[in-house]
């Protein structure tokens, strides 16, 4: 466990309980003044100590993993610098209130969204009539995004899935890399379905299933891995059905819409869990020093599905690096986000500018790489490369995404990417942030808003290379 500090935690639960520090000491084996050091941060809580307050008090203290304690922090930071004071609070103050007074921070948020929610409501219901785009759109999270966060607070992995996939995987003896005919049978076998071509090359369907005549169509546009993946994808829908129906049915989905969404969100999770097995594909990135090409190659799958699957490697007893995911287009619209660790994107404004997943664009088909340092000094590795989609066809419309994948640089080394970097002095990473709104560094040329929650310098008789030189 690293060294954890939560010496206000441990006094309010000794206060709660009615006893004083000889008490409690006495109770837990300890003696006063150690519990005293403790209570005030000048020893850390040591595992023996924790299980023996889980143990004697009978209750479940929990203790923030570093990932979590960041993820509350970077929230945090993004609510208490919209408060509209001019006065900045310091991260430390931050850091602190998430360490040693998590509900009230997580309580925070939670009250500082409602209020966000609540103000647009009356800022729609409060605009004139009949005047166009008069009504500012209410603030309640669309679908999707409650979708995106069911999955962010999972940390992007679905163990009941993760473990059914990998269970079928080896029950069936399907070959990862060629599961193509072997997905196809079982679904003919088991719930009597007829894979066949769609009729119309022009359509965009990749995927469509005829439920009362028990047929699916796959585009002819697909590779044979994004093949396997529709029929994965339609035996999640047909075998996992029941399993999927328990897991959207929690709080943070709470409308049909995005229930609907997080079945097609986890019946493709399960799909690249098959494609992908669990085991075997942890196994091959660390022999291949997690090469996402080489792994491709391997699995039969393309650039984007070897990122996505690789933050998901979290399963407790054989964690893979912990990644976070992004899709981006050319106009900075992130259309996929997941992480499995702690690495915050802002809900407010754009992203940083000097993030490399935008520069792939500029090297099409090529890895970019890119050492990166946040406000709070914590530093990672992104790789990102572009990847087209198109349709055959002349003159047919295609995207271009660019992918990006990152982790902690603590975890670098493990990749075949981190060859040729100097690892050893962080301090070389170029600076980015979250999103310029919520990005408190004093100074950066490529600002784009000035931060929210500090008062700019305004000064006619002075012009800066910065934009919006705070005070």
């Amino acid at each position: 466990m690293k060294k954890a500090f939560i010496g206000p935690r441990i006094q309010r639960l000794r206060e709660d309980l009615g006893l004083n520090q000889a008490e409690l000491a006495r109770r837990l084996g300890l003696s006063a003044s150690y519990l005293n050091q403790i209570e005030h941060n000048q020893r850390p809580l040591t595992t023996t100590v924790l299980a023996r307050i889980n143990a004697t008090l009978g209750v479940e203290l929990q203790v923030f993993t570093e990932e979590e304690q960041a993820r509350l922090v970077a929230d945090l930071r993004e609510v208490l610098g919209e408060n509209g004071g001019e006065e900045a609070i310091p991260l430390g103050d931050i850091k602190s209130l998430a360490t040693n007074m998590p509900r009230i921070g997580r309580a925070l948020v939670a009250l500082h969204r409602r209020s966000q929610a609540a103000e647009e409501r009356l800022a729609a219901l409060a605009a004139p009539p009949g005047i166009p785009g008069g009504a500012a759109p209410t603030r309640r999270p669309m679908p999707y995004e409650e979708v995106r966060d069911f999955f962010y607070h999972r940390h992007n992995y679905v163990a009941e899935l993760d473990e059914a996939a990998e269970r079928l995987v080896a029950r069936e003896g399907l070959t990862p890399g060629a599961m193509e005919s072997g997905l196809e049978q079982l679904l003919r076998s088991r719930y009597g379905v007829t894979t066949t071509w769609a009729e119309t090359d022009g359509t965009s369907l990749n995927r469509s299933y005829d439920a009362e005549r028990h047929v699916l169509s796959l585009s002819r546009a697909l590779s044979s891995g994004q093949r396997a993946f529709q029929l994965a994808t339609q035996l999640a829908f047909l075998d996992q059905a029941a399993l999927i129906d328990r897991l959207i049915e929690c709080p943070q989905l709470p409308g049909p819409e995005s229930r609907a969404l997080a079945r097609i969100g986890l019946a493709n999770y399960f799909a690249g869990a098959v494609l992908l097995p669990y085991t075997p594909f942890l196994a091959a990135t660390e022999t291949l020093s997690y090469d996402i090409d080489l792994l491709g190659l391997r699995f039969g799958v393309g650039f984007e599905t070897v990122c996505h699957r690789l933050s998901t490697l979290q399963r407790a007893e054989a964690r893979g690096v912990p990644f976070f995911f992004v899709r981006v287009d050319r106009a900075g619209n992130i259309s996929k986000r997941q992480s499995a660790t702690d690495f915050h994107f802002s809900r407010v404004g754009g992203t940083c500018p000097l993030w490399n997943v935008y520069e792939a664009f500029a090297h099409p088909g090529r890895i970019v790489t890119q050492m990166a340092a946040m406000p709070d000094g914590r530093t990672y590795l992104w790789i990102a490369r572009t990847v087209d989609h198109s349709r055959s066809g002349y003159g047919t419309p295609g995207k271009t995404f660019a992918i990006g994948l990152g982790c902690d640089l603590r975890h670098a080394g493990k990749l075949v990417y981190a060859r040729g970097l100097d690892l050893a002095h962080p301090e070389a990473a170029m600076p980015i942030g979250a999103g310029c709104k919520v990005c408190d560094r004093p100074s950066c040329p490529q600002r784009a808003f000035p931060p929210l929650g500090r008062a700019v310098r305004i000064d006619e008789h002075h012009s800066a290379f910065d934009p919006y030189p705070a005070r």
